[in-house]
């Protein structure tokens, strides 16, 4: 079945050459597609003018085959006028000056360096466009002046015509380049709109990232830990099982999940959502660090928690929140067994101080790196802080960060 086109109405036909035509007025002429066939067909049209007002307008002599054969020669540069429009505007010119000379129709004759005017001061500056204008007017009025006083001043009567195409072509050339300048100006907005959309959604991919990383590797390690205290359990002693330690091992590792799904759930459902981050419920902070002290007492750390601090920005908050849950999750996974931790957050100079350090064993040498000191750092960069960590004189490991108080950094979970 054959699709029905709408008709097409006088208005929108209208509207269509209304758009072409300021399309080519738009267009820089230099860089116009198909320049060479459109300044021939433009060529061939004013010599079609010129020839039909050198038969009707009686301002000189019939042109003899001379007379026709400088007038036609006169409009073949014009199809060369945006590569060289100086030096077509002097072959117009000389071939103009014999005609006139030889007294034909002088208004036939005017019409190609009328176009040859326009397309200098269209593609030149201001100030070439005014010396050949000058040039051409002194020039045309002194060659006038060998054939006639009377022609001559008629013709510096008639060079207001000269200065109008002149000035049309400096208005049009101005006009374009207003036009290319908004047209550059919205396509920068457009690029900067499209690298900040870009930024946006790395930083929100690493975000997110961070945020799965701290959940996982936290609640995976404390996972991990309390089944084993469930399998010591049963294995140590068939005989005398101690129901009361499995049935509180199992109980801690349901807390540790119920507490992970909570916490996954919220960050997936930034993936949902449409909104801005703000959006996407309230941060952990600072009063979460009692919990975190007791899921790392449970998978066998001995915490110690020294907290001087009451309330922080809410992504200073967030940032110290995740840098303790990483720094004790690494103390329970490498420390070795029962590590003493001790976690210090103190305010000074304007800035949360914090501190982790443990007495443990530290990683195994030759171990495979994580992603937990990088994402630590990131942390504390993204509100404007700074990361220290590694292993302590006396033995053990240390993670020291400085978060300023008064950040504007972004939200961070």
């Amino acid at each position: 079945m054959m699709p029905v086109q709408a008709p097409t109405t006088p208005q929108a036909t209208w509207s269509r050459s209304a758009e072409r035509i300021m399309a080519a007025i738009n267009r820089d002429p230099l860089t116009a597609p198909h320049a060479l066939r459109n300044d021939a067909l433009l060529a061939v049209s004013v010599a079609a003018v010129s020839a039909a007002l050198a038969l009707l307008v009686d301002d000189g002599r019939r042109p003899d085959a001379l007379g026709w054969a400088l007038l036609l020669v006169s409009h073949v540069p014009l199809v060369w006028r945006r590569r060289r429009p100086v030096l077509v505007l002097v072959t117009v010119i000389a071939c103009v000056f014999p005609y006139h000379f030889l007294d034909y129709p002088h208004t036939a004759a005017t019409q190609a360096a009328y176009v040859a005017l326009y397309t200098v001061a269209v593609t030149g500056r201001a100030l070439r466009t005014l010396l050949v204008g000058l040039g051409v007017i002194a020039l045309s009025v002194g060659v006038m002046l060998t054939i006639s006083a009377h022609e001559a001043l008629g013709l510096l009567k008639a060079s207001g015509w000269v200065v109008a195409v002149l000035f049309l072509g400096v208005d049009v050339r101005f006009y374009r380049r207003y036009v290319t300048s908004i047209v550059e100006r919205a396509e920068r907005a457009e690029r900067t709109r499209e690298e900040e959309a870009r930024r946006r959604v790395a930083e929100e991919r690493l975000r997110i990232a961070r945020d799965l990383h701290d959940l996982l590797a936290h609640s995976i390690t404390l996972i991990g830990v309390q089944t084993s205290v469930a399998a010591h359990v049963l294995s140590a002693d068939p005989e005398r099982l101690d129901r009361e330690a499995v049935a509180k091992a199992l109980d801690d590792i349901a807390e540790t999940c119920r507490g992970a799904r909570g916490e996954l759930r919220t960050t997936l459902e930034v993936l949902r959502e449409h909104g801005p981050p703000e959006a996407r419920g309230p941060l952990p902070g600072l009063d979460g660090l009692p919990d975190l002290a007791e899921a790392a007492r449970l998978a066998g750390a001995r915490v110690e928690q020294t907290v001087r601090i009451r309330q922080a920005p809410p992504a200073v908050g967030a940032a110290a929140y995740r840098i303790v849950q990483e720094a004790l999750t690494n103390a329970v996974r490498h420390a070795g067994p029962e590590p003493a931790v001790h976690v210090e957050l103190d305010e000074r100079q304007g800035a949360l101080h914090l501190s982790v350090r443990d007495d443990g064993t530290g990683p195994a040498p030759g171990g495979t790196p994580g992603f937990g000191l990088v994402g630590m750092r990131e942390r504390a960069r993204s509100v404007g802080g700074t990361l220290d960590a590694g292993p302590r004189t006396g033995g053990g490991f240390v993670v020291t960060a400085v978060l300023p108080l008064n950040t504007t950094g972004e939200r961070n979970g």
